[in-house]
């Protein structure tokens, strides 16, 4: 990626962190990089009309311009339109997390999260990508759809690191893993990731490109209803893939 992309990223999600107007030397000191490259950004910005100074030497803070583009995009966003009904009310059918990911070769990427009521949830940002696919329900479902060869490379370079006492240790249980969830059509992360979490996820395809659904949340509250849950998803999967082409 271009250096000078990377760094204006980085100055946008420095603003989201620290939620405050930040000075110059503030802004370099935090990124750690030069004053004169992150002046460069700065002033870009700036005449862009995407950054203000508040008052001289009352620091730089983000302006709504930023809000209203990220607006249009929404509004016009194919998946968000097509699947925000969905799987919205799928959250408030089961009140626990419901997030939806693009799959792009082996990286998958939230690009819709929904939260439940309740304080104590699973949480994740819209961006944020799936790691650790061997211990997570959404990592199972991109893996099971690799060919024979494809999970073999992915086994040989990839080591199942334990995240707790329940992760999926070795190759041979990992298949056996994604066969039951093949023949099932949704896998499941009991504890495997973090302790006391279980999530659910269920594949599905748009115009050529994979996408999935997880259903998340403690594992105390999500296990008296797995069956139900499990169904109502893969359901909302199943009316997804048949809506017309973007």
């Amino acid at each position: 990626m271009s250096k000078i992309v990377e760094r204006t990223l980085d100055f946008l999600e420095l603003f989201a962190e620290q939620r405050r107007p930040l000075s110059l030397s503030e802004i370099s000191r935090l990124l750690k990089i030069p004053v004169s490259s992150s002046h460069d950004v700065l002033r870009a910005l700036e005449a862009r009309g995407y950054m203000y100074e508040l008052s001289p030497r009352g620091g730089f803070y983000p302006s709504l311009r930023l809000l209203e583009l990220g607006r249009t995009i929404a509004a016009y966003d194919p998946v968000v339109q097509r699947a925000e009904g969905a799987l919205r009310a799928l959250r408030d059918r089961l009140d626990e997390s419901v997030l939806l990911a693009k799959v792009s070769g082996m990286r998958a990427n939230y690009v819709l999260t929904f939260e439940p009521t309740h304080p104590l949830r699973f949480l994740a940002k819209v961006g944020d990508s799936i790691r650790s696919l061997h211990a997570t329900s959404a990592g199972k479902a991109l893996l099971a759809r690799l060919d024979e060869r494809a999970l073999n490379a992915w086994l040989a370079d990839t080591p199942l690191t334990p995240m707790t006492a329940r992760t999926i240790a070795t190759a041979d249980q990992l298949r056996e893993d994604l066969a039951i969830g093949r023949q099932r059509g949704y896998f499941i992360n009991r504890d495997e990731s973090q302790d006391g979490v279980t999530t659910l996820s269920a594949p599905f395809d748009w115009n050529g490109s994979l996408y999935i659904v997880t259903i998340a949340g403690p594992t105390s509250r999500l296990d008296p209803m797995l069956e139900t849950a499990a169904s109502l998803m893969v359901d909302a999967c199943s009316r997804l893939q048949t809506q017309a082409e973007f």
